[in-house]
């Protein structure tokens, strides 16, 4: 899988240039380049702009595959190595989805406000919480990826502990998202949004100090 991921990352990545130099010729000169909550465009600029923008966003999902995939070979816990592939996995589904959003954006220069959906957008950001709860069960502690509190860095069974109900909610509030932002108007679908990803963010702090207190009041006893 790590051969196959490093091989087809790159050309998922080229995806959006690839798009942006077929559909040139079918924009006009003026295009779409901001959109509110609602999927009005408020904000135009020229052809460039939306040039550059794709750069951009290639650029920084070609950084974060890159920094995901070596990061472990800086981080100074002693397990992670083991956190190799699932970083990996974890670069490569955030790239494809920094590979969607520019597609949106050059399918909206090409056809309109007509061409964007809040909605979708968030549905797919819902998606992506889903893949890093599937994989956070499994992580290992460090310094660049998970919940990272003191207490579940300076304890692995607290680490572990958190990041199994971490993965359970970001999993099931990511697909939860990924339904009903698609049913949902955009401006309620961005209020759902927020508040099921501040719950999914917020429960497992709190649970993880929660066990850093009952272990600090047990060693107290002791």
């Amino acid at each position: 899988m790590y051969k196959i991921l490093n091989r087809i990352i790159w050309p998922v990545i080229l995806i959006p240039s690839i798009y942006l130099a077929i559909s040139w010729h079918k924009l006009q000169e003026t295009i779409p380049l901001h959109f509110d909550i609602k999927g009005n465009a408020d904000r135009y600029g020229s052809k460039k702009e939306l040039l550059i923008s794709v750069i951009i966003l290639s650029v920084v999902s070609s950084l974060v595959y890159l920094l995901l995939k070596n990061i472990y070979r800086i981080d100074p816990k002693r397990y992670a190595a083991e956190n190799k592939d699932r970083l990996l996995r974890i670069g490569f589904a955030v790239s494809v989805f920094m590979t969607a959003i520019s597609c949106m954006i050059i399918y909206s220069g090409v056809h309109g406000a007509s061409g964007f959906n809040a909605s979708l957008i968030l549905g797919g950001v819902g998606l992506l919480f889903a893949i890093i709860g599937n994989y956070l069960p499994n992580l290992k502690p460090n310094y660049f990826a998970g919940i990272r509190l003191p207490w579940t860095l300076e304890n692995p069974e607290n680490w572990k502990k958190t990041h199994a109900i971490a993965g359970k909610l970001w999993f099931g509030g990511g697909l939860f998202l990924a339904a009903i932002c698609l049913l949902l108007p955009a401006k309620i679908a961005f209020i759902v949004f927020f508040s099921v990803t501040a719950v999914i963010t917020i429960i497992p702090c709190i649970y993880s100090y929660r066990l850093f207190k009952e272990q600090k009041n047990n060693n107290s006893v002791k």
